[in-house]
């Protein structure tokens, strides 16, 4: 409760000088009111627009590999009879979960560069070398892929422990009925982990908008800004870097909205769906 509303509730606050005239050593919350001029200065720039619709598609094909591929491993992993290769499937996969941005970055750094470790595989069969990090084709790629490989295993750790919930009488019940395990998966498992399921959904829809900043600010360069930067990392260059925090909370603030509007419409879906929703 303590952390929460100290960093989370408290800073609210600020959200005035989006609305505000803030200048740096003046009144902390701001000098003169301008009503919704900032706002009206994002709104009309085309960069802010590029960049949105970026954050948008990064967001969905993130969410589209992140959220379904835990459940597979899970699933998979409860039909595993061994306890010894499940065990270390699982420290295997969740490992990675517990690595810094700053390391992941690097070693996607060092692993993709001209005369990285990929590179020369590439050269050893007689390829050019491709410049993954310099190239805005391949950064949705390396983004993706590099957050399914950190999140894949801490994610089905969740659904293994909602398995553990299900009454394994109801196996017994469908394999009386002729239920093959693909059937007791599908009219058993999954039912039983649907809360559990929409839960997390919910949840990720609400992150949506944030994307992986820090991991972003650390791969991303001008270069590959087409594909790359998003409304998290133009807010810190035009908010914090060149000092218009004024226009930087007046981003900060419209994409916290966003978020709130994806939480509370996905929240009423999945109540109409499904019967069940995070509140």
């Amino acid at each position: 409760m303590a952390f929460f509303v100290v960093f989370r509730y408290l800073p609210m606050i600020g959200n005035v000088i989006a609305f505000r005239r803030y200048v740096p050593g003046g009144s902390l919350f701001g000098e003169k009111w301008v009503g919704l001029r900032y706002f009206r200065m994002f709104m009309g720039d085309p960069e802010f627009w590029h960049v949105f619709t970026n954050t948008l598609i990064l967001g969905a094909v993130t969410l589209l590999f992140t959220f379904p591929l835990p459940i597979v491993l899970a699933l998979l992993l409860n039909e595993v009879r061994s306890a010894k290769l499940k065990r270390f499937v699982q420290s295997v996969s969740y490992l990675p979960h517990f690595l810094s941005i700053v390391v992941v970055a690097g070693l996607i750094t060092q692993l993709l560069s001209v005369n990285g470790a990929v590179n020369q595989g590439l050269r050893a069969v007689g390829h050019t070398p491709i410049p993954f990090l310099q190239q805005p084709e391949w950064f949705r790629t390396i983004y993706v892929s590099s957050e399914v490989w950190q999140g894949l295993g801490w994610g089905t750790i969740l659904y293994l422990a909602a398995l553990t919930t299900i009454d394994h009488q109801l196996y017994e019940q469908a394999r009386i009925d002729g239920a093959n395990r693909w059937r007791q998966t599908w009219h058993v498992t999954l039912p039983g982990i649907r809360p559990t399921m929409v839960t997390l959904l919910i949840l990720n829809i609400g992150t949506f908008m944030a994307v992986g900043f820090e991991k972003i600010l650390l791969l991303y360069n001008p270069l590959t800004y087409p594909t790359a930067d998003v409304i998290p990392t133009y807010l810190y260059r035009v908010g914090v870097v060149s000092g218009s925090f004024s226009y930087g909370a007046a981003i900060g603030l419209f994409e916290s909205v966003i978020g709130l509007i994806l939480v509370v419409a996905a929240n009423r879906i999945s109540r109409r769906a499904v019967g069940s929703g995070l509140w």
